[in-house]
């Protein structure tokens, strides 16, 4: 029923976000332990939903579906959102001018408070995106339209009742650990994208090829060959990282994502006459 057998791995990383939620839950408080955990689940939440909008865990519509009324609740969103602000307008502009998603907003430079106020603007300014691709959709496609809401119903609908049931709850082991995976999966695009040229077949993204790191957020460090050919399985991306890694400048191939965030936002900031070699974007 799976499309590929590597997505056991995706399976199993909901299952553990679903069991930790309702530990938590039980338990009542955060718990030094557990409760880092389980944002840091919510996060990788956040990238499941959007390699499950490039390609569906299972090959079965309604088992898609019910996937996404799943993730939704962990990644703080219905995950139809990522069609029209991520397949649709990103991959189509690439950091581009008109790409809701462009690096940086509001500051020219790529500083500290420059990623900090990324994700608020970003969502911000997706949503008209949400709401043209909703229009269009009722318009050319009901049944897909119905299927879209559904998704906003099962997801409202459920907040809404676990606030009326417990909000203190809610609010620790939902909505917060929602609001940390939907802006630390902004932070991530700003990162692979910010100081690189959007013009380039090759270069318009920064690569955080670090085995362990793609090992456990599913390859979502091969970010050039995403862009390529973003219907690829998250699974097949090291093997088409290597194909092409020839073509990429060596400054976007980035062993460390702990390094690489360190010196430019902690080290290079104080080090005059230091630009990175790449040039960076406009402002938004």
């Amino acid at each position: 029923m799976l499309r590929y057998g590597a997505d056991r791995r995706t399976v199993a990383y909901l299952a553990c976000t679903a069991v930790l939620t309702v530990m938590n839950w039980r338990l009542g408080r955060i718990h030094p332990v557990l409760y880092p955990l389980t944002i840091w689940f919510f996060f990788t939440s956040a990238v499941i939903s959007h390699n499950h909008n490039h390609l569906g865990v299972w090959r079965s519509k309604t088992l898609n579906l019910f996937t996404s009324y799943l993730i939704a609740m962990f990644y703080g969103h219905p995950a139809i959102a990522w069609v029209p602000t991520h397949n649709q307008v990103h991959h189509r502009l690439n950091n581009r001018p008109g790409d809701t998603s462009r690096s940086p907003k509001w500051f020219e430079g790529n500083h500290l408070a420059a990623i900090l106020v990324y994700p608020p603007l970003t969502n911000f300014a997706q949503t008209r995106d949400i709401h043209a691709f909703l229009r269009d959709l009722y318009d050319r496609d009901r049944p897909a339209f119905w299927s879209a809401m559904s998704e906003y119903v099962v997801f409202f609908g459920t907040m809404a009742f676990l606030l009326v049931l417990d909000w203190r709850k809610t609010l620790l082991f939902f909505v917060i650990p929602q609001q940390a995976a939907l802006f630390l999966i902004q932070c991530v695009n700003y990162l692979q994208h910010v100081e690189t040229d959007s013009e380039s077949e090759w270069n318009h993204s920064r690569n955080f090829v670090s085995p362990v790191l793609n090992g456990l957020l599913f390859n979502n460090g091969y970010h050039t060959v995403h862009h390529y050919k973003p219907g690829v399985h998250w699974s097949q991306l090291p093997a088409l990282h290597e194909q092409y890694a020839h073509h990429i400048d060596a400054s976007l191939l980035q062993r460390s994502w702990a390094r690489y965030f360190g010196y430019t936002y902690f080290v290079r900031p104080f080090r005059s006459g230091v630009r990175p070699r790449l040039a960076g974007q406009q402002r938004l």
